[in-house]
């Protein structure tokens, strides 16, 4: 950066003295950048893993409340409190080992309370629910591990795409209800809405894909082991995304 300073000096002393300066602070900061990286190990793609299976837990324990007091508040005070910490762990991810825990209580809050309405309304859906994420979970690993289905460049894009359509459509459909504005076959049932869900349930399975490969590719990268947290974090969010995909398409299907 003040290479030229160093090959030319200027014969203005302030000059020299805010150059001397600036090298000094830039080295500065290089050392205390190596510091940082050598305190801090690399990720793992086991420690992601068990970073999941803590956010797992700790989502878990508070769903059993959210099912037991399910209500408005608490299902839309978790699923905002998990947006919002999902955003701060993404962006800042040395937020993330704390924020990923935090989303999982807040998440947990969300899943429980939407969980109680469907089981309300429909007897032994949460139950289909879960098995049924548990088997896409497992299968997009089998797709994954095998090779049948490569994460490449275009293939990441195109996924992240769709689910950036999808995201629209949903906040559009979430502000027109404000003022009393449906979009239509998106939250209905019948044929439409079963092959609307069943596309969305689609591309948020192909996410999996993505939240595999972030763990590989992290680990081999040799990311700073925060980012365990940002990824179990990533992975978490798909299956929930998942799973209530999945309750709203079991709902569909009974129905009609």
């Amino acid at each position: 950066m003040f290479d030229k300073f160093k090959q030319k000096e200027s014969s203005n002393p302030v000059m020299r003295s805010v150059a001397r300066e600036a090298t000094r602070d830039e080295q500065l900061n290089n050392l205390e950048a190596g510091l940082d990286r050598s305190q801090e190990r690399s990720m793992t793609v086991t420690g992601a893993i068990n970073k999941t299976l803590m956010l797992t837990f700790l989502m878990l324990i508070t769903a059993a409340y959210g099912f037991s007091n399910p209500g408005p508040i608490v299902m839309w005070g978790g699923a905002i409190g998990g947006l919002i910490m999902v955003l701060i762990g993404s962006y800042k991810p040395k937020t993330a080992v704390w924020a990923a825990p935090a989303y999982a209580l807040f998440e947990g809050l969300f899943v429980g309370a939407i969980s109680a309405m469907y089981a309300y309304m429909f007897d032994g859906i949460i139950l289909q629910a879960v098995s049924l994420t548990i088997g896409v979970l497992l299968a997009m690993l089998f797709l994954y591990q095998t090779g049948l289905i490569k994460v490449t460049a275009k293939f990441r894009a195109g996924i992240m795409m769709a689910t950036g359509a999808v995201l629209l459509v949903y906040m559009a459909s979430f502000a027109l209800s404000f003022f009393g504005i449906q979009l239509p076959f998106l939250h209905q049932g019948g044929t439409t809405g079963i092959l609307i869900s069943c596309v969305v349930l689609a591309i948020a399975s192909l996410n999996l894909l993505l939240d595999f490969d972030n763990f590989e590719k992290g680990a081999e990268q040799g990311l700073p082991s925060r980012y365990e947290w940002v990824f179990a974090m990533g992975l978490l969010v798909t299956l929930v995304w998942i799973y209530v995909e999945i309750l709203r398409l079991l709902s569909y299907l009974s129905r009609d």
